[in-house]
């Protein structure tokens, strides 16, 4: 018997002593919260969302709404102001929104704290966990997270914003660029250079947007996520205490990377979400939507289109979330998170394009959802670490 063969043997032995195992995905507290997730996308959300992609960002409002709602901490813990739970709730938070008729620009406007709070929280300073997270958490105050510039992406090693020591403060000068919702922050966790060049120079430092010499350079204009605002920042001798510095001078790329596959996998639930509700809203369609007097259901070509999709959404899904819960097992998987993110990502392009064309000119119209969806599903490829780059850091782990 081949160790593969035994393995079988022994869970198979063990399920049958010991009963089915209970899905963590499937438990009481987790369909509850998909349930207030959907009741909440369905009555605050989706009645505004045109609203808010016309007018370029979302209300601060909604932040204070969401947190009511015990929404926008879920994942971090109740003893710094979140609403409990861990990865596989905000999972579940993430697909309820999606699967209501929200959208993924929504998320990262609305949870953009998801990527400028962890190394703050990771960290542990009380100070930061006043003044930052506590009022963040409870949808006073809003965060960005300041990586990426003008001239250097996913190479976070080769930023160029320095940052200077002076006394007890630190005088910063450089740009950002592409960061989410930089013209509503109150707070920007920014990377800067406070020694040597490569990795070992990188620091991370909370950075008020209400400091002199710190402001929005210009509001950019995307393809799509219309309601979450986007901005180049420009840091020009802005003073930061010494104390708003994130753990030691010098840590902040490895801090980065960490907090990177939390990011890459939120990414990866984001677009196979996404390619689920276009699933769904495709199927609906092709059974009602008749030409040449019969539905597009009835045709071979359509249904095999739509297996195609439910297929993929399928793989990815299962894909992304065992990855997660080897993370959550202690044992995260950089190779597992960089395919799923990609795995989910082509299920996501597949199913956008699938349901555009299938909605035929209904579907290129603003008025339609599978459109909006279509546009946003664009930067999941891109943001959070390209595909190209999943496949070298894949290529790297491999050793090939």
């Amino acid at each position: 018997m081949t160790e593969l063969e035994q393995h079988t043997t022994d869970t198979a032995q063990g399920a049958a002593q010991d009963g089915p195992v209970p899905d963590p995905w499937n438990t009481s507290e987790r369909r509850a919260l998909r349930e207030l997730a959907t009741d909440f996308t369905r009555r605050e959300i989706v009645p505004h969302l045109a609203t808010w992609e016309s007018a370029g960002e979302l209300p601060r409002s909604l932040h204070r709404k969401a947190a009511e709602a015990g929404l926008l901490g879920i994942g971090f813990g109740e003893d710094i102001g979140g609403a409990g739970g861990d990865l596989r709730d905000t999972v579940i938070m993430t697909e309820a929104i999606l699967a209501a008729g929200g959208s993924t620009g929504l998320m990262a406007g609305l949870f953009t704290h998801g990527i400028a709070l962890p190394h703050m929280i990771e960290h542990g300073d009380p100070d930061h966990i006043q003044q930052w997270v506590r009022p963040t958490l409870a949808g006073d105050t809003i965060g960005s997270l300041a990586i990426t510039e003008p001239d250097t992406g996913s190479d976070v090693a080769s930023i160029r914003t320095t940052a200077r020591r002076d006394g007890d403060h630190y005088v910063v000068n450089g740009a950002k660029m592409f960061i989410t919702s930089a013209t509503r922050a109150d707070f920007v966790t920014t990377a800067v250079r406070t020694g040597e060049p490569g990795a070992k120079g990188v620091s991370l430092l909370v950075i008020d947007t209400d400091t002199p010499g710190l402001g929005v350079s210009r509001r950019l204009d995307k393809m799509g996520w219309l309601c979450s605002d986007t901005a180049e920042l420009h840091f020009d001798d802005v003073r930061v205490p010494v104390a708003n510095l994130i753990g030691a001078e010098g840590s902040g790329f490895l801090q980065i990377m960490h907090q990177f596959q939390t990011e890459r996998a939120s990414l990866a639930v984001q677009a196979y979400a996404t390619a689920a509700r276009c699933l769904d809203l495709t199927t609906a369609w092709a059974r009602q939507r008749e030409t040449f007097g019969r539905t597009l259901s009835s045709r071979q070509v359509i249904r095999h289109k739509i297996v195609d999709v439910a297929t993929a959404v399928d793989a990815a899904r299962t894909y992304t979330r065992d990855a997660i819960d080897r993370a959550l097992a202690g044992n995260p998987d950089v190779t597992k998170i960089s395919m799923a993110k990609n795995v989910a990502v082509g299920a996501c392009d597949l199913a956008v394009d699938t349901a555009v064309q299938l909605h035929g000119g209904m579907g290129y119209l603003r008025e339609s959802e599978v459109e909006r969806h279509y546009r946003d599903a664009r930067i999941l490829s891109i943001g959070g670490g390209t595909t190209e780059i999943m496949k070298e850091i894949i290529a790297k782990l491999m050793q090939i």
